[in-house]
């Protein structure tokens, strides 16, 4: 038992087996689920949020937030995880009216902020989706950045290698002003790449075959829903299988151990238009005014988070 847990997900493919393994590890500890659009429209992400809470046997509210960024348009990553962020295999309904499950009500945000403001303590964040809901959060109470513990962010890349434009990583990019907003908090962050991911975490056809065959249904569903990413990472990011940045994340935050090195750094956003837009900078020398509060994983360990990840889905 730890300090409690909130994560905010955009879920599609990744994020699901992400929540299946910080529900494995930490359930009593993670209290609520804020979900974003992003990877697919909010509606569909919290679908596919709440299929996975009932197929984990989580009892826990999922709370709806943004359905677009702070100010510019929506645009999905539905071209790499399916139409319904799933893998298009037919997991889970398409709409809310014919989902058996309902999101509980109040704004992600607000949800976060009072799950803060009932903790003296502190809470830890997970965030696996554009930082949307959290900006938002941080715009009603400053003062939130000071509750947070630790917080691990899936998104950026540290060695400026991106997956949606050469240089920017596609959580960062979908609002880059939102990422900004929580870099510049102060708040004490973890940074979990997409390097990290394209580096430690792509499974290969046999071993997903080897994940499916552990037989349970997490596992079955963990490597189905990956489909079209499947594909995608096959046709465009010419990976040698499908990726998991936001399960090694989530595997960083559970377990130190994942982790082989690290640096601190500050990270800016750049919410310039054109190949740059969202791209994270680091300064790890000090040539800036903005401290080095940010964390940021450089290399991890493959055997490691293999580890986590079959027992997560055994």
């Amino acid at each position: 038992m730890g300090r409690p847990i909130f994560i905010d997900t955009d879920t599609a493919s990744d994020d699901a087996v992400a929540l299946m393994l910080a529900f494995r590890f930490r359930g009593p500890d993670v209290k609520a689920l804020g979900v974003v659009a992003g990877n697919c429209p909010l509606e569909q992400a919290t679908i596919n949020a709440l299929f996975i809470r009932e197929l984990c046997g989580m009892d826990l509210p999922v709370h709806q937030g943004a359905d677009r960024p702070l100010q510019r348009p929506l645009e999905t990553a539905q071209f790499v995880h399916g139409e319904d962020g799933m893998g298009d295999v037919g997991l889970v309904p398409t709409q809310l009216a014919d989902a058996p499950w309902a999101p509980s009500p109040g704004h992600a945000g607000d949800a976060l902020i009072a799950l803060a403001e009932s903790h003296e303590d502190g809470i830890e964040l997970i965030t696996l989706g554009p930082l949307i809901n959290i900006a938002i959060a941080l715009g009603k109470a400053p003062w939130l950045a000071g509750r947070i513990s630790r917080c691990f962010i899936m998104g950026g890349a540290s060695d400026y290698y991106g997956n949606i434009t050469p240089v920017s990583e596609y959580n960062i990019w979908a609002d880059p002003e939102a990422a900004e907003a929580v870099f510049a908090s102060g708040m004490p962050i973890t940074m979990i790449g997409w390097d990290i991911s394209r580096k430690y975490a792509v499974i290969d056809d046999q071993e997903a075959a080897s994940l499916r065959q552990i037989g349970t249904p997490t596992a079955i569903v963990a490597v189905d829903c990956q489909a079209t990413l499947r594909r995608f990472c096959q046709e465009v990011s010419r990976l040698a299988g499908f990726d998991l940045p936001d399960p090694i994340a989530v595997a960083v935050a559970l377990d130190e151990q994942v982790v082989v090195e690290s640096f601190d750094a500050a990270v800016f956003v750049s919410t310039e238009d054109g190949l740059t837009r969202g791209q994270t900078i680091l300064d790890d020398r000090a040539m800036t005014d903005r401290p080095a509060n940010v964390r940021v994983i450089s290399k991890a360990g493959r055997e490691r988070f293999m580890a986590v990840l079959r027992e997560g889905l055994a």
